[in-house]
Parts: structure tokens; sequence; C-alpha cells
């Protein structure tokens, strides 16, 4: 039987459009608001259309020596030409942190599905 996890796909994000980027500084200060930034489709863009997009990402923080990851949010991108509307998947959060750890990012694709990236932060 397959588990979830053998149904996360990754990759280089500069060689393929599906896997989230995540933007954070590599060293952040403990405890000071920290932005970031979840996107896809930097390097090779991503359609946006109703029959292929992106439909949401997940964000995760996983403390060094930590059990169990931390859902920092949920994104969900619900406009994809209806109406001539078209939603991005570009996200930004604000959030503290007081130990060091891996930021994980999941994205969704309709025809494409699930991938992932991830990321290690230094508090400091």
């Amino acid at each position: 039987m397959n588990n979830l996890g053998q149904m996360i796909q990754s990759g280089d994000w500069k060689g393929e459009k599906h896997v989230p980027i995540i933007h954070a500084p590599e060293k952040i200060e403990k405890e000071i608001l920290t932005e970031i930034k979840v996107s896809i489709g930097d390097a090779i863009k991503h359609p946006n259309t109703i029959e292929h997009h992106i439909s949401w990402f997940k964000l995760f923080f996983l403390p060094e020596n930590g059990k169990f990851p931390v859902e920092l949010g949920t994104f969900e991108f619900r406009a994809h030409g209806e109406g001539n509307v078209f939603d991005e998947p570009y996200v930004s959060t604000h959030v503290k942190f007081k130990n060091s750890g891996t930021l994980y990012a999941l994205s969704y694709c309709n025809l494409h599905g699930l991938w992932e990236s991830s990321k290690e932060i230094v508090v400091e």
C-alpha cells in the first residue's frame, strides 16, 4: 500500500515549475518577526488556467530535534480564469522563531499532484 509520502515529488525549482520556492533568510534573529514567502514559477512559469493550475500551498516548520512539524499556514488559490480573474501562486506570512530548524513547503497542481521543498534556517 502506498502512503502519502511516496506520492510527494521534489526537484530543483530552477528546472521544475511545480516545486514551491521558499524565500527566507538563512539566518534569523530570535523572536523577531520575519517574512517568509512561498512562490512557484520563479525560473519557469507555471500555467494558471482552469485546466492546469496550482491549487494551494502549505507551509510547515520543524524545529531542530522536533518530532512533529508546526503548520504555519495553508494558502488557497481559487481564481484560475473564471471571470477573467487570476490568482498567482505567491504568498507571504510573518513568523517569530525561537529555534533553528527546517521550513517545508508543499504545493498541489491539479494535473501533476503534490510537490515539496525545504529550507534550513538558523535562529541566532
